[in-house]
């Protein structure tokens, strides 16, 4: 009896492969699920072998076991299909470099062996000061060579989160020649709606200003956000007007603020309505005019500049649709533009720079940022 309860148990987390997560604990284990899938097939796998010989409930076990195998496997055969459908992607942004390990979008053996990522530890600037604590950039230096730099905005529901968050990406990027520059901005609920767009537009600042001692071309900045930073980001990227700018990348965020406030969320998951009271003063009802100001779809243009948008439907934080609603309006107005939706993917997605999500993140990042600083 005891093998049939974990065989269901096994097929039940296997679900969080194809379903939003019911609660927040189960959206972490999503992450590991979909992002980490190699581990949940192996036990499957072993647990399948083991109870082949078993005398009772034998053929229930394999059969739940076996469709957990399957499901289990499902972010790895998407993430071989869906690279191998990045034509459009590659016809949009031509990249002129190429990395020999990054040929492959997606590669199944890159699970376990990584992308050969060499750490570099980020020097720490002050780029303004503010009650009770400094606003650093955390700058991971691509050399002394002239390059572009990537702005990285982190997310946290405006309230948490640092320039520490996901470094991987960071020291890869750097290695890659390019800097990069992960910001701290000031945090809800203290702060609010536009503070952090104005300290991006402070960091971007300071980087000028200090662009010949940290080798930046002030000509090719690249934002990326993750989450609410992406939401900062794009609000960045379609304001400021800054012919530096050359483009956006937008990891699972809040593009529609106004139109995600109307969404009955699940606050087992995330309480959407406190995380954006806390950021923009109150509910949509009592501060309309502020939702509309913060919600970047409303600034897109023919002019605005090439956007990437990386999300995935079974997000269960940050509606997928944002990101849908974004890739509408730039469709609309001619702007250069990929989404690259991946269909098993969570919020976070990008946690595990070997997964799958993590290879076709880094892969079209990568080839993003060097064809809007090369064009």
């Amino acid at each position: 009896m005891w093998r049939l309860i974990v065989a269901i148990i096994l097929f039940l987390i296997s679900l969080l492969a194809l379903v939003k997560a019911p609660t927040n604990f189960f959206w972490l284990a999503a992450v590991a699920v979909t992002e980490f899938p190699y581990i949940p097939v192996l036990v499957s796998i072993v647990f399948f072998v083991a109870c082949i010989n078993t005398q009772h409930y034998k053929m229930p076990v394999l059969m739940v076991t076996g469709a957990a195998v399957i499901i289990y496997s499902l972010p790895i055969i998407e993430a071989y299909v869906r690279g191998n459908k990045l034509d459009d992607f590659n016809k949009t942004f031509p990249s002129a470099k190429v990395n020999h390990k990054l040929r492959q979008p997606y590669s199944f053996i890159k699970m376990f062996s990584g992308v050969g990522i060499k750490k570099i530890e980020p020097e720490i600037f002050t780029y303004k000061k503010t009650p009770g604590h400094d606003l650093n950039i955390d700058f991971y230096s691509a050399g002394k060579t002239k390059a572009p730099c990537v702005i990285v905005i982190h997310g946290g529901s405006w309230s948490q989160g640092d320039s520490k968050q996901l470094p991987a990406l960071n020291s890869y990027l750097a290695n890659r020649g390019v800097h990069i520059a992960a910001i701290n901005y000031r945090l809800a609920p203290t702060y609010k709606f536009p503070a952090p767009v104005e300290d991006t537009k402070e960091a971007i600042a300071y980087l000028k200003k200090h662009a010949d001692l940290l080798c930046i071309d002030t000509t090719h900045f690249v934002l990326l956000g993750r989450s609410a930073g992406a939401q900062i980001a794009l609000m960045a990227a379609y304001t400021f007007h800054d012919p530096g700018i050359k483009g956006v990348v937008s990891l699972y965020g809040p593009a529609d603020m106004a139109w995600g406030a109307t969404l009955k969320s699940n606050k087992l998951v995330l309480d959407v309505d406190k995380v954006f009271s806390d950021y923009l003063g109150g509910l949509i009802s009592e501060v309309p005019k502020i939702y509309d100001e913060s919600t970047a779809c409303n600034y897109v243009t023919p002019l605005s500049i090439p956007t990437l948008l990386i999300h995935g439907p079974n997000d269960a934080l940050v509606s997928y649709y944002h990101s849908v609603r974004l890739a509408e309006k730039l469709k609309t107005n001619g702007v250069p533009y990929y989404f690259l939706n991946l269909p098993w993917a969570t919020h976070g997605c990008d946690y595990n720079i070997n997964g799958p999500s993590g290879q076709l993140s880094t892969y079209t990042i990568e080839r993003f940022i060097n064809s809007v600083t090369t064009h």
